[in-house]
């Protein structure tokens, strides 16, 4: 971390405070603007400066572990503040957007979206638990966001899992997503392919569907709305207004689904 803003600062107010002994403000003037140019440190000044400042953070150490919490803190703020703002302004895309992949209950009151990579091993063993979740909570719709971060493979997989959906969905398309995300090795366009055979694909039309250009706009639109979120790894979950990051477990996905449906009873929209 680049402290010398900081610092700059830190010797302004200390130099402020050694230059002259103590003494009572003086009335409140009325505000005047100036229009003196910046007054640039001389060489000697700049030494003292950074002799105050070297001498002021040896003896207080403790001053950048306290600025360094401080500023994680406001950086955690800015970006909750910027989630809630893009959850808001995209949240038809995101629940509700047209041609998405939809398991469990259509019809749901809740709705978790899941940003998944078919290589992703975090997603492979969160995949049972929110499986689990979604049958033990008929009225949870599951919307799945392919969103390839872990190489090629992973590119060519949401490729034919985003074709695949245009003849294939319910029941059928979980069968090849859990087989697919489920299954040991890489999982590319080969495998993929192979998969989408074995649940009775139509083989031609599906080679054709894939190279069609709504794909790539599907997977960028994906990556657009992780990139408003924040959203830069596998498995995260978007339930009502809060964004959950990480294969967290089946009782906290649980959690934010019981939040969720309360915010849903309370304000249109939300889910």
């Amino acid at each position: 971390m680049d402290i010398r803003p900081f610092a700059l600062a830190l010797a302004a107010a200390i130099g402020l405070a050694t230059s002259a002994p103590a003494q009572q403000a003086p009335a409140p003037a009325a505000p005047q603007v100036s229009t003196a140019p910046a007054v640039q440190a001389s060489p000697e000044e700049r030494a003292r400066i950074e002799t105050i400042i070297r001498d002021y953070l040896i003896r207080n150490p403790e001053v950048l572990q306290e600025a360094l919490v401080e500023l994680e803190r406001r950086q955690a703020a800015n970006e909750e503040r910027s989630r809630t703002e893009a959850l808001a302004s995209n949240r038809q895309q995101l629940y509700r957007a047209a041609n998405q992949v939809v398991l469990g209950n259509p019809q749901g009151d809740v709705t978790i979206v899941e940003f998944f990579d078919y290589n992703c091993g975090f997603c492979k063993r969160a995949m049972a638990e929110t499986m689990d979740l979604v049958r033990q909570d008929q009225r949870i719709r599951l919307v799945l966001r392919d969103f390839p971060v872990l190489g090629p493979g992973s590119v060519e997989a949401a490729q034919v899992a985003l074709a695949l959906k245009k003849q294939i969905q319910g029941a059928k398309y979980q069968e090849f997503h859990t087989r697919l995300l489920g299954g040991r090795g890489q999982a590319n366009r080969a495998r993929a392919l192979e998969v989408a055979r074995e649940v009775g694909a139509d083989m031609a039309r599906l080679e054709q569907d894939m190279n069609a250009p709504d794909i790539r706009t599907e997977l960028a639109e994906t990556a657009r709305l992780a990139d408003l979120l924040r959203i830069n790894g596998t498995p995260t979950y978007v339930i009502g207004d809060e964004v959950v990051v990480g294969a967290v477990g089946a009782e906290k996905l649980r959690e934010n689904v019981t939040r969720a449906r309360a915010g849903c009873a309370r304000q249109a929209n939300v889910c």
